[in-house]
C-alpha cells in the first residue's frame, strides 16, 4: 500500500498546516532556481496555479477553511536561494498561505527540531530529510503522530511565528 504523499496529508486537514523550514537552501538543482540564478524573473508560470500546482492546493485548503502557515528561520545576510524563495513567495501569499520569515540570529533563545517539518492540524507531523547538498535525502520523509514530538513541533512553530516578521514587511538583505 503507498503511503500517503504530501497533498493526501494537506488535502486531509480540516484545521491548520503549518510548515517550518530551517535550511538556507534546497534542491539548488531546481530549473526554477537555476534560471533564476541566471536572471530569469517573473515569469508569469510563477503566479499560474495551473502551472504551479502548489499555488491551487494552498487555494483549495484556504477556501475550505484550512489555514496554511509557513515559516522560514533564515541566516543573514541571505543566501541566493532565500532570496529566490522570497521572491517566489508573493504568488504564495496572493493563494492564501501566510508566511513569516525569522532571521536565525533571533532563534538562539528557542527549542527547535532537528529537520524541517509539517504539522496537520495539530495532530500529526511529517518531518522531512536533506542531504547536505539541500536534496532530499533517500529517505526524505518521516512522519508521527507522537503526542511529545507533536507539541514540540506545534510549540517551536508557534514560538517561531510569534517572533517571525510577516512577508510583506521582510526584505533579505
Amino acid at each position: 500500500m503507498a503511503l500517503p504523499t504530501l497533498e493526501d496529508r494537506l488535502r486531509g486537514c480540516t484545521r491548520s498546516a503549518v510548515h517550518l523550514e530551517m535550511r538556507d537552501g534546497y534542491m539548488r538543482s531546481d530549473p526554477r532556481f537555476v534560471a533564476w540564478q541566471n536572471g530569469a524573473r517573473d515569469d508569469p508560470a510563477d503566479s499560474d496555479p495551473d502551472r504551479r500546482p502548489w499555488l491551487r492546493l494552498v487555494g483549495d485548503l484556504v477556501a475550505q477553511g484550512v489555514a496554511v502557515r509557513r515559516a522560514r528561520i533564515v541566516s543573514e545576510p541571505v543566501a541566493d536561494y532565500i532570496k529566490f524563495e522570497h521572491h517566489l513567495t508573493g504568488p504564495n501569499v496572493k493563494a492564501g498561505e501566510q508566511v513569516r520569515w525569522l532571521p536565525r540570529r533571533r532563534t538562539s533563545g528557542l527549542a527547535l527540531p532537528g529537520n524541517d517539518f509539517w504539522l496537520f492540524d495539530g495532530a500529526s507531523v511529517l518531518f522531512h530529510h536533506f542531504a547536505g547538498d539541500g536534496e532530499l535525502a533517500p529517505d526524505d520523509e518521516e512522519f508521527t503522530d507522537d503526542p511529545r514530538v507533536v507539541k514540540l513541533c506545534a510549540d517551536a512553530f508557534d514560538a517561531v511565528w510569534t517572533l517571525a516578521v510577516d512577508h510583506s514587511e521582510y526584505a533579505p538583505h
